[in-house]
C-alpha cells in the first residue's frame, strides 16, 4: 500500500469548500455604528443608522478573482513507505497517476467556480464580486436610494455610510434594503400587526443572531488562514479584516411599550420612554421591543 499525503492541497480542498459556503452566508454586517428608531403612537416613525457596514463576501471573492488569476502549479504528494510514516520517492506510474487526478481535480473546479460566479453574480444585484471595481459601483447604487445620505467605501469589504428615513408604519420596514440585491440579512425588521402592534427585532445588532455573521466571519477567518498556508507553506497566522461589533441602539416613543429585552425597561424622557441597547461582540440577544400603537 502508498500512503500519500500533501497537507496544501487539503488546505486548499478545504477552503473551496468553506468559500462555497462563503456564497450562502449572510454577506452583510454591521461595525462600529450608532443606530436610532423613534415611532411615534399615531405610526410616525423615523430610523438612523450612522457607522459601518462590512460586506464581507464582495472582499473576499473580490481576493478570490485575483488569486485565480495565477495559473495552478501541480506538485507531487509525499509518498510513504508500507504501513509506516517513512518517506520515499514515488514511482513513476504513482507519479502518473497523482497528475491525472489533479488535472481532472482542476477541470471539476474550473467548472465549479465557474457555477459559483454566476450564483455570486446574481446574489450582488448583477455586479461581479470578483471585480475591483464592484465595492465602488455597489456604494454608487447605495446613493441612488432613498435614505443613504452618504455612502463611502473604506476599502477591505468596509463601507461608512449614513442612512436616515422617515414614514408612517401602515406597512413593514427592514433594514437594510440594497436595490437588486436579494441576500441582505436584515439588521432591524419592524412589522405591523393587525392589532396596531408594532413588533420590533434587530437581528443584526448580536453576535450568531440574524443569520449567520458568525459562521461566516469563521470562513473567512478560515480562508485568509489557508490563503496564506497554501502560498507559503506554513500555519495563515495573519486575520482578516473582520467586522468589530460595538455600538448601540436607541429606541424612543411616546406608545405604549408591552414587551422588551432591555436590562432596565422604559427610561422616561422628554418624548416619552426610552430603550437603549448597547451592542458588543458578548451580545447574543438580538434587541427587542413590541409597542401598541393609537387607535
Amino acid at each position: 500500500m502508498t500512503a500519500q499525503f500533501n497537507p496544501r492541497r487539503m488546505m486548499a480542498a478545504a477552503l473551496a469548500a468553506g468559500l462555497s459556503a462563503l456564497l450562502a452566508a449572510c454577506l452583510i454586517s454591521p461595525g462600529k455604528f450608532a443606530s436610532t428608531l423613534d415611532i411615534r403612537k399615531d405610526g410616525r416613525f423615523t430610523y438612523t443608522y450612522t457607522g459601518e457596514i462590512y460586506m464581507l463576501g464582495m472582499s473576499k471573492l473580490a481576493e478570490m478573482g485575483k488569486n485565480a488569476k495565477d495559473a495552478p502549479v501541480f506538485e507531487a504528494m509525499t509518498c510513504y513507505k508500507d504501513d509506516s510514516m517513512d518517506e520515499r520517492p514515488c514511482t513513476k506510474d504513482e507519479l502518473a497517476q497523482q497528475k491525472s487526478d489533479w488535472e481532472s481535480e482542476q477541470q471539476a473546479k474550473a467548472d465549479k467556480d465557474k457555477r459559483d460566479g454566476e450564483m455570486a453574480k446574481a446574489m450582488f444585484g448583477g455586479l461581479d464580486p470578483t471585480d475591483p471595481k464592484a465595492a465602488e459601483e455597489f456604494a454608487a447604487r447605495l446613493r441612488r436610494q432613498a435614505g443613504w445620505k452618504s455612502v463611502i467605501y473604506k476599502g477591505d469589504g468596509l463601507y461608512q455610510v449614513d442612512f436616515a428615513i422617515s414614514g408612517t408604519l401602515d406597512h413593514d420596514f427592514v433594514y437594510p434594503t440594497m436595490e437588486r440585491f436579494p441576500m441582505a440579512n436584515a439588521f432591524v425588521t419592524l412589522v405591523r400587526r393587525t392589532d396596531g402592534s408594532i413588533r420590533l427585532d434587530a437581528p443584526g445588532f448580536a453576535q450568531g443572531s440574524g443569520g449567520g455573521m458568525n459562521s461566516f466571519a469563521q470562513l473567512a477567518a478560515m480562508g485568509a488562514a489557508m490563503d496564506k498556508a497554501g502560498k507559503d507553506g506554513k500555519d495563515g497566522a495573519d486575520s482578516p479584516n473582520l467586522p468589530q461589533l460595538d455600538g448601540t441602539f436607541t429606541f424612543t416613543t411616546d406608545a405604549e411599550v408591552l414587551a422588551n429585552n432591555t436590562d432596565e425597561g422604559p427610561q422616561p424622557v422628554p418624548n416619552g420612554k426610552k430603550l437603549e441597547w448597547k451592542v458588543t461582540q458578548r451580545t447574543t440577544a438580538a434587541p427587542t421591543a413590541l409597542v401598541k400603537l393609537a387607535n
